[in-house]
């Protein structure tokens, strides 16, 4: 497993997101209100440059004939075929099964770090 830096905290504010490439990947790297993720950019449906999609909530479980919106800004949706994704774990918001490729990340000395293996 090696360690990359891939960007200062202040280069992505909250909310914000930045794509690098590590060892021939392209990761996204998002800022969720100070905690910061990174996910392969590849949609597992059609390999769709997911992490370019537009950061959104979700509707949540309900009632019939009742609709609730919840997870404002943690759900990304691919630009392609608008499959949805939790930021923070990569599981598909329709089947947890279906994911998109996680890397661990830290912060040190105001640099964050991405672990690949």
């Amino acid at each position: 497993m090696t360690r990359h830096i891939v960007a200062r905290v202040e280069e992505i504010p909250a909310g914000g997101r930045k794509i690098v490439r590590i060892d021939g990947r392209e990761i996204g790297i998002f800022n969720l209100d100070g905690d910061y993720y990174a996910l392969r950019n590849s949609c597992p449906h059609q390999a769709a440059r997911v992490c370019l999609g537009q950061v959104v909530g979700t509707a949540l479980p309900s009632d019939v004939y009742e609709f609730k919106y919840g997870r404002e800004g943690r759900i990304l949706r691919c630009p392609w075929h608008e499959w949805e994704y939790d930021i923070a774990t990569g599981e598909s918001v329709f089947d947890p099964a279906v994911r998109i490729k996680t890397y661990p990340v830290e912060v040190a000395d105001g640099e964050i770090v991405v672990t690949v293996s």
